[in-house]
C-alpha cells in the first residue's frame, strides 16, 4: 500500500535514517475515555478499527469521517526493527496530536505531550527490540474546554460562523529516526545578510567536530567547523551572497557532519527590521500583501491531502497578487513553511488561541508552553517575518481579557526571538506589542479610506476600541484583515452584503485594496480569504480550489505599487 504524505516532514533537519509510518493503522474511537482501564494501552490489545494516518478521524482521508465530539481516540500500529537499527538510538517523531497524547511502546509508556498544533519527539531506543514492536498512542481533546485552545474548530454539533470541523490525534507525519548516539541535537540560525554569513549555534549529544558545508544551486560557497561539546556556535561566511526576498527564495543548503552523524538543512540570507512606519526586509520598503490563509482541506480538514496541495496554496495566493498570508489560527506544518521558505513567501506565525477564556490568568499555562515551542521549532523559517500569539481576545461571559497574559506572551516571545516583530494581539486588545494592526471589515472603499487616511493627515489610527487600547503616534501599522467580501450560490456567509454582479465585486475589492496600498503609512494589508472554508463563502477560491474569478484581475490590482514603497 502506497505511504500517504511520503515525503520528509522537516526538510529543515533532514537525515538518511529515518522511516515513515503513515498509513493504515488500528483504531477505536473511546467515549468514555476508559480505554487504559479496559486494557487498550497493553502490548496485546487489539482496536476494533482502522484508520490511515495522518489524516484526522474527523475527515474523509481517514476512512472513519466521524465528525461528532470525540474526547479520546486511539491508535495501535507494530513495526519492525533490525539490529543495525537498534546500535544508536531509535526516536519517535509526531508532526502533531491534538491534544494531550500519551505513547506507548511494546505496552510500556515512553512520553506525553500537551499542545495539540506542535511537533515532538521521544527517545524510545530502551523500549524497542529487534523484530515486531507495537506503538500505542492514545490522545484526548475536548474543545469546548475554555482551557484548551482550539483555534477554528467548532465548539457547537455543527460548524457555523467561521467555526469548522474539528479535528482530534494524529493529524500531521509520524516517523522513526535512526541515529547515533554521539548526534546533532538542535540548529539555530542567525543569518547577518549585510556581511553575507550565518551564526549557527549548534547543540549535540556527546562531542566531537561539527562541520557544515554550504552550497548554493550546487556550488560550494561556505565551509567552516568547530570542536562541540554541548553547545557551540559557528560564523559560516559564503562565498556568494544571494539574498532570500519576497518572490525568491534563494536558499543555501547546509551539510552538517558530527562524528558518524550527518544532517542536511538550509537557511536564508535576508534581515528585518521596523523603521517608523516602514517595515524593512533586507533594507528595502516591502509593502506586505497578505492573505488570510486557514490551512483547512474539503478532504482532511487540517491535513493537507497531499504535498502538492501545499505548495497548490502558495500559488494560487501569489498568482492573485499577494507576496505573503496570516497563518491564521493554525500552526502550519514544516513543510508548508519550506515551500514558503523556497518561493519567497512571506508568513506570520499565529498560535490558534480561540476557544480559550483569555480573561483566567492560568491561561498562559494553556498559551505559552506550545506557543514557546512554536517559536523555537520554526525559528529557521527565512519565511516567517513576524509572530502573533493571539488573535481577536474578546471578552468572555463579561469578563475582560486578562492584559497580563498577553503582555507575558509578548514578552516570553521577544525573549525568546529578538529578530522578529511580535504583534500581542491581532486586531484586539492590544497590551504590548511592536505593531498596531486593526480589523476592518468596512465594506464601502469611500469610508475605508477616509478613515485611514486620518494616519497621514495627524498621525490618528482608527480603530473601533478606543476605550481598551491606545495607538502611540508613530508606531507601525497594518489593516491585519479586510474585505471578506461574499461571493456564493446564495449558501453561506461572508461580511456585510454581498455584490450582485461580478463587476461590482471586482469593483468593490479594487476600491477597499487600493485604498490601502495608497496610505504612505499603512506597510501592509490581510485580505480575507485566500479560500471558501466551509460555510464561510468569502474566499477568491471555493473550496475545493477552484478560482472564483481570473486571478489576473487581482494580481493587477494587488501588485500596484503602494505608498510606502516609495517612500
Amino acid at each position: 500500500m502506497s505511504i500517504p504524505r511520503s515525503e520528509h516532514p522537516n526538510p529543515q533537519f533532514e537525515r538518511k535514517n529515518w522511516r515513515n509510518l503513515n498509513g493504515e493503522w488500528q483504531f477505536e474511537i473511546d467515549h468514555g475515555g476508559s480505554g487504559k482501564a479496559r486494557g487498550l494501552s497493553r502490548e496485546d490489545a487489539v482496536l476494533s478499527g482502522k484508520i490511515t494516518v495522518p489524516f484526522c478521524p474527523q475527515s474523509r482521508l481517514s476512512g472513519v469521517a466521524h465528525t461528532d465530539f470525540l474526547r479520546c481516540v486511539w491508535y495501535r500500529r507494530a513495526f519492525v526493527l533490525t539490529k543495525e537499527e537498534l546500535a544508536g538510538d531509535v526516536l519517535l517523531h509526531f508532526g502533531a496530536v491534538d491534544y494531550e497524547a500519551e505513547v506507548f511502546v511494546n505496552g510500556k509508556t515512553a512520553g506525553f505531550h500537551r499542545g495539540g498544533y506542535v511537533s515532538f519527539a521521544l527517545d524510545i531506543t530502551k523500549l524497542c527490540r529487534v523484530g515486531e514492536n507495537v506503538l500505542t498512542v492514545r490522545a484526548a481533546d475536548d474543545e469546548r474546554d475554555p482551557m484548551i485552545p482550539r483555534g477554528k474548530q467548532s465548539e457547537e454539533y455543527f460548524s457555523h460562523g467561521c467555526d469548522y470541523t474539528r479535528t482530534t490525534g494524529i493529524w500531521q507525519t509520524v516517523w522513526l529516526e535512526f541515529v547515533p548516539k554521539t548526534r546533532i541535537e538542535k540548529l539555530k540560525f542567525y543569518p547577518n545578510a549585510e556581511e553575507g554569513s550565518v551564526y549557527i549555534r549548534a547543540e549535540v549529544h556527546g562531542s566531537g567536530k561539527l562541520s557544515v558545508r554550504a552550497f548554493f544551486d550546487g556550488r560550494e560557497v561556505g565551509f567552516a567547523e568547530a570542536p562541540c561539546v554541548g553547545t557551540t556556535g559557528i560564523n559560516l561566511v559564503f562565498t556568494e551572497k544571494h539574498l532570500w526576498q519576497p518572490g525568491e527564495g534563494n536558499l543555501y543548503t547546509l551539510h552538517f557532519s558530527f562524528e558518524e552523524d550527518e544532517v542536511k538543512s538550509y537557511c536564508g540570507l535576508r534581515s528585518l527590521r521596523l523603521d517608523g512606519y516602514r517595515f524593512l526586509i533586507n533594507e528595502k520598503s516591502v509593502f506586505q500583501r497578505l492573505v488570510l490563509d486557514q490551512g483547512f482541506y474539503p478532504d482532511g480538514i487540517y491535513t493537507a491531502p497531499d504535498d502538492s496541495e501545499l505548495i497548490g496554496d502558495i500559488q494560487r495566493s501569489m498568482a492573485c497578487g499577494f507576496n505573503g498570508a496570516r497563518l491564521h489560527e493554525k500552526i502550519f506544518e514544516p513543510r508548508f513553511l519550506y515551500h514558503a521558505d523556497r518561493m519567497g513567501y512571506l508568513v506570520w506565525g499565529e498560535y490558534p488561541n480561540w476557544g480559550l477564556d483569555h480573561s483566567r490568568s492560568a491561561a498562559v499555562f494553556s498559551v505559552l508552553p506550545e506557543w514557546l515551542e512554536e517559536v523555537e521549532r520554526d525559528f529557521n523559517h527565512p519565511s516567517i517575518v513576524g509572530w502573533c500569539p493571539f488573535n481577536e481576545t474578546w471578552d468572555r461571559d463579561g469578563r475582560k481579557q486578562n492584559d497580563e497574559v498577553l503582555r507575558m506572551v509578548y514578552l516570553a516571545t521577544k525573549a525568546a526571538d529578538d529578530t522578529r516583530p511580535c504583534i500581542d494581539t491581532s486586531g484586539n486588545y492590544h497590551v504590548q506589542t511592536d505593531i498596531f494592526d486593526v480589523h476592518d471589515y468596512e465594506q464601502d472603499p469611500k469610508i475605508l479610506k477616509e478613515r485611514y487616511d486620518r494616519l497621514m493627515a495627524d498621525g490618528t489610527l482608527f480603530h473601533f476600541y478606543e476605550k481598551r487600547q491606545t495607538y502611540r503616534v508613530g508606531t507601525p501599522a497594518m489593516i491585519s484583515e479586510y474585505g471578506g467580501i461574499q461571493w456564493s450560490d446564495g449558501e453561506g456567509w461572508g461580511y456585510g452584503n454581498a455584490p450582485k454582479t461580478p463587476e461590482e465585486f471586482v469593483e468593490r475589492y479594487r476600491g477597499l485594496t487600493e485604498a490601502l496600498l495608497r496610505n504612505s503609512r499603512l506597510f501592509g494589508f490581510c485580505y480575507t480569504q485566500l479560500t471558501d472554508v466551509e460555510q464561510e463563502r468569502n474566499g477568491l477560491y471555493t473550496y475545493d480550489r477552484q478560482a472564483k474569478f481570473d486571478p489576473n484581475i487581482f494580481y493587477e490590482i494587488n501588485t500596484q505599487r503602494a505608498a510606502i514603497e516609495e517612500e
